[in-house]
């Protein structure tokens, strides 16, 4: 048997149990979505938004990048943040960045990724701010610094949106998270957030 036949079985087995425990599960994913959650996290397969946070299918829209990263020229993150927030009007938004993240360690080691190296750009600029900082630690502490730094920077990306300043004014709503998963122990924590009435630079406020 190979993997991908592995995969299918295991799928037969996951459905099964599911309608075991509740035979109406499946007809009530069929019918509609209502997550409360927006998760933006890295595409790492360690990282799973759903086991980590012990959620259910349905519970949370996701977004997955290299190193959970927003861009205000992506289309991508863009349209799933527009759909999350003003469709299914989510209460919250994650973003969720990892220690070990290949592509946050990629980006400090200068390694040459090929195209990769262009969408990790913007930590460049990141490490650039920051530097006198990063220099004050060991590789390691650097790596780990940065990652969390990339989630802050994140966060405050997400309030620069129109999309995200809409919704304030209208719902008061969502809540943005910063957070970091530590793959070493399970264990998620939170370093920053914002809401409807967090301060936002006059630069990037739209007059709405």
């Amino acid at each position: 048997m190979d993997s991908f036949e592995k995969i299918l079985l295991q799928n037969k087995a996951w459905s099964k149990e599911k309608i075991e425990e509740d035979p109406n599960f499946f007809k009530r994913m069929a019918e509609v979505q209502k997550p409360e959650f927006l998760w933006i996290g890295c595409s790492d397969s360690r990282v799973p938004a759903n086991e980590i946070t012990n959620t259910e299918p349905g519970e949370m829209f996701t977004h997955r990048n290299i190193a959970n990263i927003i861009l205000h020229t992506d289309l991508n993150i863009l349209s799933v943040l527009y759909y999350a927030v003003d469709v299914l009007q989510v209460k919250h938004v994650i973003v969720c960045g990892h220690y070990g993240c290949g592509g946050v360690k990629a980006s400090f080691e200068n390694s040459p990724v090929g195209l990769i190296g262009k969408w990790l750009r913007t930590l460049k600029d990141i490490q650039y701010v920051r530097r006198e900082e990063l220099e004050s630690l060991d590789e390691q502490q650097k790596i780990d610094r940065l990652v969390e730094l990339n989630v802050e920077e994140q966060i405050f990306n997400l309030s620069k949106t129109l999309i995200i300043q809409n919704a304030w004014k209208k719902r008061k709503a969502p809540y943005l998270h910063g957070c970091i998963y530590n793959i070493a122990n399970g264990q998620l924590k939170e370093l920053v957030q914002m809401g409807p009435d967090s301060k936002i630079d006059p630069i990037y406020q739209y007059k709405i």
